[in-house]
Formats: C-alpha cells, sequence, structure tokens
C-alpha cells in the first residue's frame, strides 16, 4: 500500500499541468516497511529533455534532492513523471529504462479532464505491478 498526503498529490497535479505539455518529473521520499510505503515529500525536478514523450532528470536537481531526504531522515521510495497525452501507465520506454524494482514508479495522466495517478512496481519490462494507493 503506497501512502501520501492531498497536498503531496497537488503538488504533482500543478507541476504537470504548469509544465504542460512536456512531462514533468520528479522524486519521492519517505518511508517504507514490509507492507506500506509512506511519502512524506516530493521534490519536483526540471525536465532536461524538455519533451512531451520522455524524460531525463536534472543530475544536479537530483543530488541536491537526495541531500535533502537524508537531512530528513527519509529515503528515496521512488520517482514520478507525467504523460501530458497518454494514460496512467508505463510505456515501453518507461519499463525499459526502470533501473530499480524496489521503489515507486508514479505515473500522472493528464489525458483526460481529471489527472489520473497511478504507481507501480516496474520488476522487468514484461512484470509491471500496479500498486493501491490512498490519501493520508
Amino acid at each position: 500500500m503506497v501512502k501520501i498526503s492531498k497536498e503531496n498529490y497537488n503538488k504533482m497535479v500543478k507541476q504537470a499541468k504548469d509544465q504542460f505539455p512536456l512531462e514533468c518529473c520528479g522524486l519521492l521520499a519517505g518511508i517504507k516497511t514490509d507492507d506500506e510505503i509512506l511519502i512524506k515529500n516530493i521534490y519536483p525536478l526540471t525536465n532536461i529533455d524538455q519533451s512531451s514523450e520522455h524524460f531525463s532528470m536534472d543530475p544536479k536537481e537530483q543530488f541536491t534532492a537526495i541531500k535533502q531526504m537524508r537531512t530528513d531522515g527519509h529515503m528515496l521510495v521512488g520517482n514520478y513523471h507525467s504523460h501530458p497525452y497518454t494514460s496512467s501507465r508505463p510505456s515501453e520506454e518507461d519499463k525499459r529504462l526502470a533501473y530499480d524494482a524496489n521503489i515507486l514508479y508514479g505515473i500522472l495522466s493528464l489525458e483526460d479532464q481529471e489527472p489520473v495517478l497511478n504507481f507501480f512496481k516496474i520488476i522487468s519490462n514484461e512484470l509491471v505491478e500496479k500498486l493501491k494507493w490512498v490519501f493520508i
């Protein structure tokens, strides 16, 4: 189970809308136990690809975010990005580039009028698990 505050969810939606039509991206920090992941903070980052179809996170911003997570006593639990024109599911590129089967991959779709957020574990190109999530 993934838990996220409405405040952090709203920050992700605002970032995605503000950066539309480009994909937005960022890191997720929090606390992980055997049966839940609590997202305590999000770190919006710059999509240096400036694309509506893929993203690359700014390395300097990633480093700064990781340092802040450690200062706050949190760990990197995942990342997120938006899909401006497609659904909230991992694309073939998302699956191919997934580098860690132990973290969350959040995808926020703006395809329809209402934003749709889903979290996934991407174990391999063929094995993707959609996770349940709730607001805290």
